[in-house]
């Protein structure tokens, strides 16, 4: 018992080394990249614009690379080639100082940075129900590794200045290809699913449910868009020090962190469109009351909401994915997710954002709100259209959602 066990903890570290790698340079690079941008002299019109341009790039680059990992039957290897690549991004972006030196990198990071995540998820999904572990409890230690890497991104920036947010960064960026090599290899495919999908893209796409769900949980994810452009730097500009501002990036992961415990425990109870709901009604709260505050002890509590505008919108996603795809499914499955449903929302938001912002200033963030209502009335029709199993092929059982 001892021996299985121990395998089974081993299997999950190895699960768990590349998400910590990639969310540590997440962390240093959500809570501050703005303020490299800035930095560099990018206004925030320029900066909305960086950001859309960017989530365009990762939508074809995200269907592109999956499609790939699809045809050549497992991800690893693709996952391996883009962290060697994003080393050299790293160091084209360090000689980039005009806007439009920027631009050209930032769009050659979108087709690097974006693929791997919804690859990964989709060996994280596969490779835990198939060892009996825990997604989220998996999941969970890259949001650990993203609470160190924003504190040391504050920290760096507070003491050295916004050129360290790239160092940071860089400190983790090289160790994606090694912690890949973790990952485990392809199965050997069936001689019936050799180099074919088990269903069609198109068929997939034509599903009111799968639509929906891309709705629903890429507006809620897309509702973060002013935070991630502009929250640092509303909060520089209302005086609070940069390493209290990352310990507000890190505070608001370290109660995701707490949600993902009992990830499966709410799953239970709430079902798929329960945890999607969460995160929708908590970011209707969060984003009205962003737009009217700067108090220090009103972030706090604002921050704290992200384990539910986040998490369990994450958590909620990846188990509709589980069950509403077949199982040699789960990469181009991710993909279309990560790509039309956070991607390609997100790209619009994006450069909406930017606009709302230099407009509005802080109350950009009522906008958020929109976003978060509508997408809990995708959400409302996707509660009445799927019966919780298989979008695609036959569900003879309805499942809870």
């Amino acid at each position: 018992m001892s021996d299985r066990l121990s395998g089974r903890l081993l299997q999950g570290a190895k699960l768990a080394a590349y998400g910590a790698a990639y969310f540590f340079a997440a962390g240093a690079f959500m809570s501050y990249w703005p303020v490299w941008l800035r930095d560099r002299g990018i206004s925030d019109t320029e900066i909305g614009t960086l950001f859309m341009s960017r989530q365009i790039v990762t939508v074809i680059a995200t269907l592109s690379v999956g499609w790939v990992a699809h045809r050549l039957g497992g991800p690893r290897g693709v996952i391996v080639a883009l962290g060697i690549a994003s080393i050299a991004a790293m160091g084209a972006f360090q000689i980039s100082h005009s806007f439009l030196a920027i631009f050209v990198v930032t769009m050659l990071w979108g087709f690097l940075w974006s693929p791997p995540m919804p690859l990964y998820d989709g060996v994280l999904v596969t490779e835990t129900k198939k060892h009996g572990l825990d997604y989220a409890r998996v999941r969970m230690w890259s949001s650990v590794a993203f609470i160190f890497g924003t504190f040391l991104a504050g920290i760096a920036v507070d003491r050295y200045g916004p050129p360290w947010v790239l160092y940071v960064g860089l400190a983790s960026i090289v160790l994606l290809a090694p912690f890949a090599l973790l990952l485990p290899p392809a199965a050997p495919r069936t001689a019936a699913a050799h180099g074919h999908a088990p269903f069609r893209v198109s068929e997939l796409l034509r599903q009111p449910p799968f639509l929906l769900f891309l709705l629903a949980c890429g507006l809620c994810q897309a509702s973060h868009s002013v935070l991630y452009s502009f929250g640092t730097l509303t909060w520089r500009g209302a005086g609070i020090p940069d390493v209290t501002i990352s310990a507000l990036w890190a505070e608001s992961v370290a109660i995701e962190i707490v949600l993902m415990l009992f990830g499966g425990w709410l799953l239970a109870r709430l079902g798929v469109c329960g945890l999607i709901a969460l995160g929708l009604t908590a970011g209707l709260v969060r984003w009205t009351a962003m737009a009217f505050t700067t108090e220090l002890w009103a972030l706090v509590l604002l921050q704290a909401l992200h384990s539910c505008t986040f998490a369990a919108c994450h958590l909620g996603a990846m188990a509709f994915l589980q069950r509403a795809l077949p199982t040699h499914g789960a990469a181009i499955g991710q993909s279309l997710y990560y790509a039309l449903g956070t991607g390609a929302t997100q790209a619009v938001v994006y450069q909406f954002s930017g606009i709302l912002y230099s407009d509005y200033g802080q109350r950009a963030f009522l906008g958020m709100t929109v976003v978060s209502a509508l997408g809990m009335c995708a959400l409302l029709l996707l509660a009445r259209t799927w019966n919780g199993g298989l979008v695609v092929g036959h569900s003879r059982v309805p499942l809870p959602r």
